[in-house]
């Protein structure tokens, strides 16, 4: 299969540059709250990410705070037909200008004549961000406002504001839509859920909650004076350990409490162990499970039964870590990591498609200048970040985002580039995290092929957001440092006599020794002819003296590669071993690592802590998008699913059906060893299949592309059924 990433020479680019304009203002566009683009994220993000606790100590994340403006100031400018009486709201003192005219005080509505105006609102806000929402029958804030946080904005001789060379931007909103949602209230969605058993233990009770989850503990029919204790565990054995277990909460109570009780801070888990002094009674224990409200938007079934719960746990398990943000863990690290973040990026394209989380994070990720250290202070996690981006615009068609962003991806690019070492490759310097994957024996020092391959994608995904950015000399310099540095990658690491790519030069020495990773992004980046693909498959992927990976995070990328050289049959076998043995020690949601040799409480075991893995891990889910992408095998090959390819291969199954989300509906797939059907709600794609026998359609003109090779063209809201014979 061709890689993720379509031919970015061929790629249509849509390039609207942004400008200030009147908006002739109509009845029916809402009001929504916004403020300064990246702000609410930082600010949301900061708040969020210091809630991690160790046995009630905070863990705060390892890399830099960012903050966000103080002060901004907000502009549209209108043509109303009629005077306009506009309510206002805002989340801190403000200023308020009507065409360069102060009005005086802090209104909470003010008619506005009809005809042309510029509005102006300067806000303040050091506690949380500035924001405002403006509702009238014309004038309303929305996305089409703009926004600076360096106003340079002046009052001349004679009383009038003058203004120039302010650096607008539009403003960023989310869906806070009705003046009482404000955003610095923002909370996930909670409901009630009660336990499924509970067990008398020596020193209290456990209660079980069936399955992995997270929220607020509730304790029913609290009565009496004393202390409690809260003792969680992803698992048993870490709940029932008081002494051990990575989260816990003691409480004490005066006896004036209400009977009812919920805690204010939030955890994972699937046990607590409770255990409560004897002056303290109560009837029993619940919880509130906090989510983001999210539609399952992606589908698979199956004639393989364990395959099925295989994708359901993935998709719980993505639902768990997809909250204010994409999260690791949802125990630890509750942190956003870009590395994780984008591969839950791309499971989110074949599960939910909520492009709000995806902007969310990639903001919250990249924070603002300057630029003192990559991101979550990881070499890999920068170079993630822009491939992100590229992988947002091309799943959505979205452009607004580079277009507001591009300043922040050339300063991160900046500051990438200028780490490079004499010889042209990133090598890292003081401060900077290698990190690729956790696996024992790994070397990460002097230029290593890996980060090399990732710059190059990263400048490949920058010289096309320098493109829809409108920044033409840009493009060409990024596109002409990519081409360079893939030639200099295989000059260097691509051993022409064993035919793979090695893993390190240190002092200008290549290391003997050969990794799976570059290998295998190289195969979906497409940087390898088909040659070498396959010995890649047959000396690397397939070679177990080659160092093996057990991190979920890599055999994400692994399993990808193997399917993206048509390999369907063998990952599905590997997916069914690795995730169906999580399963079968009893997984209720995937984990941080697993390996099959370890058995029983070696599987709770990881940073030299009995309970340090992490049990609910995002990378684990990767199931949902090797399933929507490679079996049911829908992508898009341009922009925003303008055009896409549906090559369904069963791997082995009988019959499969499933659905892939696109921006604005959704493509059904249903195929079995004699019939396909496809449907799709927009865009026009191809229906790409081999057959043994002469396939038949009954809509559309089946063409043939090789020897039982096909093509059939699919078309908006038509149901294609082909008969056919599986090879």
């Amino acid at each position: 299969m061709r890689n993720r990433f379509p031919s970015f020479k061929k790629l249509f680019v849509f390039v609207v540059l942004f400008s200030s304009v009147t908006l002739f203002a109509q009845e029916t566009k809402p009001a929504t709250w916004i403020w300064y683009p990246g702000d609410f994220e930082i600010w949301l993000s900061n708040k969020m990410q210091v809630r991690r606790t160790e046995r009630e100590a905070v863990f705060p994340p390892l890399w830099q705070y960012y903050s966000p403006y103080a002060l901004v100031t907000f502009q549209t400018e209108v043509d109303i037909p009629k005077p306009d009486e506009v309510k206002i709201f805002s989340e801190g003192p403000f200023q308020l200008l009507l065409d360069g005219v102060q009005i005086y005080g802090q209104p909470k509505s003010i008619t506005i004549p009809a005809g042309k105006h510029k509005i102006s609102f300067k806000v303040y806000n050091q506690e949380v961000l500035p924001a405002i929402y403006i509702d009238g029958k014309y004038v309303k804030s929305d996305a089409s406002w703009k926004v600076t946080n360096e106003d340079k904005l002046w009052i001349d001789e004679n009383g009038k504001a003058q203004q120039s060379g302010t650096p607008w931007v539009p403003v960023g909103s989310w869906n806070f839509d009705s003046p009482e949602r404000k955003p610095s209230e923002f909370k996930l969605t909670t409901k009630p859920l009660s336990s499924k058993k509970t067990e008398k233990t020596a020193t209290g009770e456990l209660v079980d909650f069936g399955k992995e989850t997270f929220g607020y503990i509730k304790i029913h029919g609290l009565k009496g004076k004393g202390k409690l204790a809260l003792y969680y565990g992803e698992s048993r054995e870490e709940a029932l350990d008081s002494a051990r277990c990575e989260t816990l909460d003691h409480l004490s109570f005066d006896g004036k409490q209400s009977e009812t009780y919920t805690h204010d801070g939030s955890k994972a888990f699937r046990y607590v162990q409770v255990q409560a002094d004897a002056g303290i009674k109560y009837d029993s224990i619940s919880m509130l499970y906090e989510y983001l409200p999210l539609d399952y938007r992606g589908a698979f079934k199956s004639s393989d039964k364990q395959l099925n719960q295989i994708w359901d746990v993935s998709a719980y398990t993505m639902h768990l870590t997809t909250r204010e943000f994409f999260i690791d863990g949802i125990k630890r690290d509750r942190w956003v990591w870009s590395g994780d973040a984008y591969q839950s990026y791309l499971m989110n394209y074949y599960l939910f498609f909520d492009s709000a989380s995806v902007e969310r994070t990639l903001l919250a990720l990249r924070g603002k200048d300057p630029v003192t250290a990559h991101v979550n202070i990881i070499m890999d996690y920068s170079l993630y970040w822009f491939v992100g981006v590229y992988d947002y615009y091309l799943h959505t068609g979205d452009t607004k985002f580079i277009k507001t962003f591009y300043p922040r991806m050339k300063s991160l690019m900046d500051f990438c580039l200028e780490r490079r070492n004499k010889n042209g490759f990133l090598e890292p310097l003081e401060g900077d995290w290698v990190f690729i994957d956790w696996a024992n024996g790994l070397p990460k020092t002097g230029e290593v092929s890996f980060e090399q391959m990732l710059l190059a994608r990263s400048l490949e995904a920058m010289a096309v957001s320098a493109e829809i950015a409108g920044k033409n000399e840009d493009q060409k310099e990024y596109k002409k440092l990519a081409s360079d540095l893939k030639t200099k990658l295989f000059d260097v690491f691509w051993d022409k006599k064993e035919n793979v790519m090695k893993h390190q030069r240190i002092d200008g020495k290549i290391q003997d020794i050969v990794t799976r990773y570059a290998n295998m992004f190289g195969i979906f980046f497409n940087y390898f002819d088909e040659e070498q693909k396959q010995s890649i498959k047959n000396k690397v992927l397939l070679n177990k003296d080659v160092l093996q990976i057990t991190t979920p995070y890599m055999r994400f990328y692994e399993l990808e590669a193997l399917c993206a050289i048509g390999e369907q049959d063998y990952v599905l076998k590997e997916m069914k071993d690795y995730w169906g043995g999580m399963l079968k020690e009893g997984a209720t949601s995937f984990w941080e690592e697993y390996n099959p040799n370890k058995k029983g409480k070696e599987n709770l075991e990881m940073y030299g802590r009995p309970y340090g893995k992490s049990l609910c891990h995002a990378w684990g889910s990767s199931p949902i998008y090797l399933l929507g992408k490679y079996y049911l095998g829908v992508k898009p090959t341009a922009p925003g699913y303008a055009e896409y390819e549906i090559k369904p291969n069963l791997g082995g199954q009988q019959w499969m059906e499933g659905k892939v989300p696109t921006p604005n509906g959704e493509v059904s797939v249903y195929c079995s060893t004699k019939e396909i059907k496809v449907k799709a709600s927009e865009g026009e794609g191809k229906l790409i299949f081999e057959s043994a026998g002469k396939p038949k359609a009954s809509s559309g003109t089946i063409s043939q592309l090789a020897k039982n090779k096909y093509q059939l063209i699919v078309k908006p809201n038509v149901e294609y059924k082909v008969s056919y014979k599986a090879i």
